[in-house]
């Protein structure tokens, strides 16, 4: 299945064998230690600096609207982000996994995103837009 947007996202993980549990990193960009001139003209572009996770949450299917409502959730916490990564926790006979079964993956997509590492996961700007990293 070829994702697109947010709501394909959603789709595709009601069409999963087992049921999902949707983890989401909202991340802000930083400029990186001992930048170069040109880092903080890529930065300023708004294309440059280094993604720093801000907070995180994990959401079962059914609590989970459109993008507008993430946002709007989001914004109740007051914490300023930019780029959410999202990636899906798959449960097992077709028991739903926990909040609790969620922590460990989430913690593991904390440290790959400090890591530059986050080819395994989707990416939506604040408009629910996908972003794209070359």
């Amino acid at each position: 299945m070829n994702i697109t947007n947010y709501a394909d996202l959603l789709n595709a993980a009601r069409q999963q064998a087992e049921p999902q549990r949707l983890l989401f990193v909202f991340t802000l960009p930083e400029m990186p230690e001992g930048y170069s001139e040109a880092q903080v003209q890529r930065f300023h572009a708004g294309t440059g600096g280094v993604l720093i996770p801000q907070m995180c949450t994990d959401k079962a299917l059914d609590e989970l609207g459109d993008f507008s409502d993430l946002v709007e959730e989001s914004r109740h916490t007051g914490q300023d982000w930019k780029i959410v990564f999202v990636a899906c926790l798959a449960g097992r006979a077709g028991v739903m996994p926990s909040s609790e079964d969620a922590q460990e993956p989430l913690k593991t997509m904390i440290h790959s995103i400090q890591n530059g590492a986050i080819s395994n996961y989707l990416a939506y700007d604040r408009d629910g837009e996908p972003v794209l990293f070359a």
